[in-house]
């Protein structure tokens, strides 16, 4: 039960992520700002940690293991991320990231012995999908004669399969580091590189910022870095399948939603994307009923 409520805390705190992404890059360039942000969220973590000598030993012995998960989980997928939404279309590439779990679940299946496909899982990961892409419609339509970039759609499955491959990573290898000490690092091993590939590709922004994007970096910097910290905890508990705790990342787009609902003024309710929302509701449950008869 604990896990399931922090995989449900980690995925509501994703789901915020979009308003403030929207915001900030308003002001900055994407590389940039994503870089700047997971420093941040690095070093946020460093007062939690609390002993720096820890840090620093555990870092140190586990380095090839953090740069792996830096590159991985930071750089690479949210490169792929931003590169492929810059190239497809908002509604298309909502559905493709929102596949995510599937990824997960077919890279833990061929690399895990105890995490396969099942019927009930593969039942519950495709109602999953559908509730996302019926949400997707329900809040804007597909283009109309506009290209899908093949490019755009690669590199958004790209991030999809790198998502899949670090969370099978992170699971199965039993470290000497703590998860907390491995999300600071990596995090700020990863933004660093993140904002020095952004200067020679992006340019340096000189420019001076309002309030609100000071507030969309400060909150965006604390969810990843408690998101992502919960995350990798969960991760490694023994007993947790990774294909499972990452169905609970279709709670992201009914709260992204829900969110959009409340605090944009054009948006509201629709039965479309209620209707997703219940497709997405019966793949949870689907998914926890065989779950709740093992324990």
């Amino acid at each position: 039960m604990q896990t399931t409520f922090l995989a449900i805390v980690a995925s509501l705190l994703w789901s915020s992520a979009f308003v403030g992404i929207k915001i900030g890059l308003r002001y900055q360039t994407p590389l940039q700002f994503a870089g700047i942000r997971f420093m941040i969220s690095g070093l946020i973590l460093l007062p939690v940690i609390g002993n720096f000598r820890k840090f620093s030993k555990e870092v140190k012995e586990n380095f090839g293991y953090v740069f792996l998960i830096s590159f991985l989980q930071v750089v690479l997928q949210y490169t792929f991320f931003y590169l492929g939404i810059s190239l497809v279309p908002a509604s298309i590439s909502a559905m493709i990231v929102g596949s995510g779990p599937l990824f997960v679940a077919l890279v833990a299946h061929f690399s895990i012995a105890d995490d396969r496909m099942s019927w009930v899982k593969s039942i519950s990961i495709l109602l999953g999908i559908a509730g996302v892409a019926v949400i997707t419609l329900g809040r804007e339509s597909l283009p109309s004669g506009a290209e899908i970039a093949f490019l755009g759609v690669v590199y958004l499955l790209l991030n999809n399969l790198t998502s899949g491959i670090t969370n099978v990573i992170i699971a199965r290898k039993r470290q000497t580091i703590s998860p907390l000490i491995l999300t600071s690092s990596s995090l700020f091993i990863g933004g660093l590189a993140m904002f020095l590939i952004s200067i020679p590709i992006e340019g340096f922004s000189e420019r001076s910022f309002p309030p609100e994007y000071f507030v969309s970096l400060a909150w965006l910097s604390f969810l990843s870095a408690a998101a992502i910290s919960i995350w990798n905890t969960l991760l490694r508990r023994p007993g947790v399948k990774v294909s499972e705790l990452n169905i609970w990342k279709f709670l992201i787009p009914v709260a992204g939603a829900v969110l959009s609902w409340i605090i944009l003024p054009n948006e509201s309710a629709d039965v479309v994307s209620v209707l997703g929302m219940i497709l997405i509701a019966l793949s949870l449950l689907i998914l926890n009923l065989p779950i709740r008869r093992r324990n």
